[in-house]
């Protein structure tokens, strides 16, 4: 039986229209920007997971661990990953934004500014 492609940026689009999901999609912010900020790291080093693992002494289930975002690492680790990647690692608190709203916006504005976290 032949499966008929899904149009991911469609479906992504149709969800958006509903309230919870966009409350769900917007608790988990901080998740999505860890791991884009991981994934993106990795990518402008140049480096498989498995490299990166190696660099780091861990595995390539680690690295693909910490890139799903769904482990919050250790700030020893977090160092080790920059070190790894030829970057610095940065800590930084901002204020809480006022509305989902604004954090859809502050979203969208990283995606613009740089290309997909995948290199793709």
């Amino acid at each position: 039986m032949k499966r008929k492609p899904v149009a991911t940026a469609r479906i992504f689009a149709e969800w958006r229209t509903d309230p919870a999901y966009l409350a769900a999609y917007d608790a988990l912010d901080e998740e999505f920007s860890l791991a884009e900020s991981l994934i993106r790291a990795r990518s402008e080093a140049a480096l498989t997971q498995d490299q990166l693992a190696k660099r780091m002494g861990t595995t390539q289930a680690a690295i693909a661990r910490l890139e799903s975002g769904k482990s919050l690492p250790s700030t020893r680790t977090l160092q080790r990953f920059a070190a790894a990647t030829g970057t610095r690692l940065r800590i930084a608190f901002a204020p809480i934004a006022s509305s989902s709203a604004s954090k859809r916006r502050a979203r969208a504005k990283r995606q613009k500014e740089g290309a997909s976290p995948t290199g793709s």
